[in-house]
């Protein structure tokens, strides 16, 4: 079958597609399905590169989601059946014409929902609502500034927090990535090319500042957030897309009594699979009612999988990147 293969590490130029053997028999709970979109994360880059949390033997196909169609199913999976639209979670593996899940990382898609959109909708999506809502315990009518908000999570963050009743503040490089934030949603826009962060939070929350900070980008923008929050803020720490990882002073934590959380979604489902199958349910329900619109801006052949990460990793992409594979 055709995969896109990372033989060393290193730059996502390395990445070649390759025919490498089919999944072999299906053990105890465990689902096979047929590929036919996969979405493309940061964290992928960051596998290839070798700094992922988790480092994988080489050579290994990189992929975190995918969706598509169940060819078949070992023993004891109860939830899943041959022919079902699935979106699949793996720790690796989804950039392939077919990959092995576990049965608790499979979940049907609405009738629908075409597999671009489900390929970029679980990590997301499941993100954003888990950081907002489990993490922060985010109230309706609180001030929530999302870093990054033309990016993949980014984008979700300003969907899901609207739909959670917030004020939300999007801030992004470029009048053109704000126009995406503004079309989900974002009832204020920053450019932080052209315009100070701290001055212009405070001049649009009046002096009070941020209750909630959604940040996958890090560094500066991260310093910024900690100077224009309300007391009692919480500070969602997702990612550092911008590259620098913030070394957080104590003290103002401190003095006005913030919260810096980190979150990773992908942990919940090993920790709390039962919370990531309420949560799937839940965002599902809000894209049939129109509450939320998946943006997927490029879509790649899986033979352009290095073009489609390079993408990601210089910023010129909006919402999300997927991966098709043509033959589905």
């Amino acid at each position: 079958m055709r995969a896109l293969v990372c033989p060393e590490f290193g730059t996502v130029d390395r990445l070649t597609l390759a025919d490498v053997p089919a999944p072999a028999e299906l053990g105890p709970g465990e689902v096979l399905v047929d590929v036919a979109a996969a979405g493309v994360n940061f964290a992928d880059i960051l596998m290839v590169a070798g700094r992922y949390q988790e480092k994988p033997p080489l050579p290994f196909t990189p992929g975190l989601e995918a969706a598509g169609i169940v060819r078949a199913c070992g023993p004891g999976v109860s939830r899943a059946k041959p022919g079902d639209r699935v979106i699949a979670l793996v720790d690796r593996g989804a950039f392939a014409a077919q990959l092995v899940a576990r049965e608790s990382d499979v979940f049907v898609i609405p009738a629908r929902m075409d597999f671009a959109t489900a390929a970029s909708f679980a990590i997301a999506y499941g993100t954003a609502h888990g950081a907002l809502r489990w993490q922060a315990d985010m109230q309706a009518g609180e001030v929530l500034l999302v870093h990054g908000a033309a990016g993949g999570v980014g984008l979700t963050a300003v969907e899901v927090g609207k739909a959670m009743g917030a004020v939300v503040i999007a801030t992004a490089g470029g009048q053109d990535k704000l126009a995406v934030a503004k079309a989900r949603g974002a009832e204020h826009l920053i450019d932080y090319r052209s315009e100070d962060i701290r001055e212009r939070v405070k001049a649009i929350c009046r002096g009070r500042g941020a209750d909630v900070v959604f940040d996958p980008v890090g560094g500066s923008a991260f310093d910024a957030s900690l100077r224009c929050v309300n007391w009692g803020a919480r500070l969602l720490v997702v990612g550092f897309a911008g590259g620098d990882v913030p070394q957080i002073p104590a003290n103002i934590l401190l003095v006005k009594n913030i919260a810096a959380l980190g979150f990773y979604w992908g942990s919940y489902r090993t920790h709390r699979p039962d919370l990531v199958a309420a949560q799937l349910d839940e965002l599902f329900r809000w894209w049939e009612e129109g509450k939320l619109r998946p943006h997927v801006s490029q879509r790649f052949d899986l033979a352009e999988g290095a073009a489609a990460l390079a993408q990601l990793r210089e910023r010129k992409s909006t919402g999300k990147v997927v991966l098709t594979l043509g033959d589905r």
